[in-house]
């Protein structure tokens, strides 16, 4: 008996041990050999359908927006073009983009946050993958080992992410949602909220930063109530009703308000900076505040060891790197410059662009009309 005390004392570093060992052994005999096959794949069969929900989404996020890029680009070399909302092609990109959605939004149902969350990153590499073969942008190395780092840590999120079903009525909702827990991080991201809101907008500091927090912050309540809805959804085809609780309606409103304003900062970046930028910052944020969020209101992590924990984190960093890579020099690889600026040319000096004129004999037009190849004395010179 003495002998194994040890063994007792560290009961969950050795779960987390065995877990590995089955995991990772391939061709041994047992029910569990292998991450996707026997006891694993029938213990964790709920959240596989949550995560191919997911992986699925986001590649037709992916598919909708290489398809709306294409409608733009369409439109753009067209000489009369149409207005954008009477193409058909746009609109099946919004209807795409629909139909991935919905698929996010149901796999909150089946799968912890903590594992649909990070799921994001399949979202930006599959866009990569479509913008080569349809749109026949370049294909780089850093694309190639982004895919493969994002790839290698969405497999580490799958193994080790939470292995808890949670039956979420709306009772236990309820539960959750009047926690001490919960009420404490609500009281912190209030403050932190209005901090970030004051320095935006009496200061005027418009850093990215700054910008993406404050929509990373509404998105854990965003993910929080999506969750929830999703959840009592699911447990109302499955078991008894759910949507005569007002807790239904209040995750609700709380959903459609935070995804509102969420995106409003969103857009205010994307404007400010580009979208490379923009794209790998938002992803960690956002990855971020769910996965916090997860833990302090579902109490996803509760009786982890320590060892799944930090490669469940590894798994993220993966994808984090993953996606940065991929987007890294994107933007202004594919920026057109569309007119000429004689004030990057050394000696001279210019305080406008000068825009090409095709019905003219000259190179182009001052916008106030005059000729561009006019001397400063106003003299016009021959062509």
């Amino acid at each position: 008996m003495a002998a194994r005390a040890p063994r007792a004392s560290g009961a969950p570093a050795w779960a987390a041990l065995d877990e590995l060992s089955r995991n990772f052994t391939y061709g041994a005999a047992g029910t569990g050999n292998g991450s996707l096959s026997g006891d694993w794949y029938r213990r964790n069969q709920i959240h596989l359908f949550g995560v191919l929900l997911a992986i699925l989404g986001n590649l037709v996020i992916s598919i909708s927006l290489n398809i709306q890029k294409y409608s733009h680009l369409q439109l753009a070399h067209q000489e009369s073009p149409r207005p954008l909302l009477k193409s058909v092609s746009w609109w099946g990109g919004v209807l795409l983009m629909a139909v991935g959605e919905t698929g996010n939004f149901a796999a909150y149902g089946f799968a912890p946050i903590t594992l649909i969350a990070p799921l994001g990153c399949m979202s930006v590499t599959g866009s990569a993958v479509i913008s080569v073969i349809f749109l026949k942008e370049n294909l780089r190395a850093s694309d190639l080992l982004g895919m493969t780092l994002a790839f290698a840590g969405t497999y580490l999120l799958v193994n080790f992410a939470p292995n808890i079903t949670q039956a979420n009525s709306a009772r236990t909702i309820q539960y959750f949602f009047v926690g001490w827990q919960f009420m404490i991080y609500v009281i912190l991201e209030i403050l932190l909220f209005c901090v970030l809101l004051y320095f935006h907008k009496r200061k005027g500091i418009e850093h990215i930063a700054i910008l993406l927090s404050l929509a990373a912050l509404l998105a854990s309540l965003t993910v929080i109530s999506v969750k929830a809805v999703s959840s009592m959804i699911t447990f109302s085809v499955t078991d008894n009703t759910q949507l005569t609780y007002p807790i239904f309606y209040i995750m609700c409103i709380i959903m459609i308000a935070s995804c509102v304003f969420q995106v409003k900062f969103l857009n205010q970046a994307t404007k400010l900076y580009d979208t490379a930028t923009v794209v790998p910052v938002n992803h960690v944020f956002f990855t971020t505040s769910a996965v916090i969020a997860g833990i302090i209101f579902y109490q996803e992590f509760l009786g982890a060891a320590f060892l799944t924990i930090f490669i469940y984190l590894f798994g993220c960093f993966l994808s984090f790197l993953g996606v940065w890579l991929v987007t890294r020099n994107r933007e202004k690889e594919h920026l057109q410059q569309s007119y000429i600026d004689f004030g990057n040319i050394p000696g001279k000096q210019s305080l406008d662009k000068v825009q090409p004129d095709p019905n003219g004999l000259s190179y182009g037009t001052l916008p106030d009309g005059s000729d561009s190849a006019q001397s400063q004395s106003g003299e016009k010179k021959e062509v």
